[in-house]
């Protein structure tokens, strides 16, 4: 990944203005708001970690809407969502697989000493930050659970 995800972030916005990819353009746009308003609320820089976090962001974002517009059937709305999610997608690690997350949940588990289900708040904020932009929260939540009930 490149040192700064800001600036390439930053340089793809002004390519998409010359190449006038209006899509790309809007969606980074977008994506570049969210950055500086998270910057705001933190009152400070942020690093590649914490980008990537705003864009996993934008992405469950555009999922839900995707879902919403499937529902409303409006299909000229999901074609313009999904167009936006594959470029935020374009920015994010590759994603692990599930055995990939299960064979580090069982290390951050064995690493933090968790016994049981009463264990899942030591587990789960160790993981999430060495997995943030690479997995759902969602699975990882679900199959932490599933390891520590086991």
């Amino acid at each position: 990944m490149e040192a700064n995800l800001k600036e390439k972030l930053e340089a793809d916005l002004w390519q998409s203005m010359k190449d006038r990819d209006n899509v790309r353009r809007s969606t980074l746009r977008l994506l570049l708001a969210a950055v500086k308003n998270a910057e705001i609320a933190k009152r400070g820089s942020l690093d590649n970690p914490d980008i990537l976090g705003v864009v996993a962001k934008e992405i469950k974002q555009r999922n839900e809407s995707i879902e919403a517009f499937k529902l409303g059937v409006r299909p000229d709305l999901v074609a313009r969502e999904e167009a936006e999610l594959a470029i935020l997608k374009e920015y994010l690690p590759r994603q692990l697989s599930r055995d990939e997350i299960i064979a580090e949940a069982r290390q951050v588990i064995e690493e933090a000493g968790a016994q049981g289900p009463r264990d899942k708040g030591k587990v789960m904020p160790i993981i999430m930050a060495r997995l943030k932009g690479k997995a759902d929260g969602r699975e990882i939540n679900e199959i932490v659970t599933g390891l520590l009930t086991e």
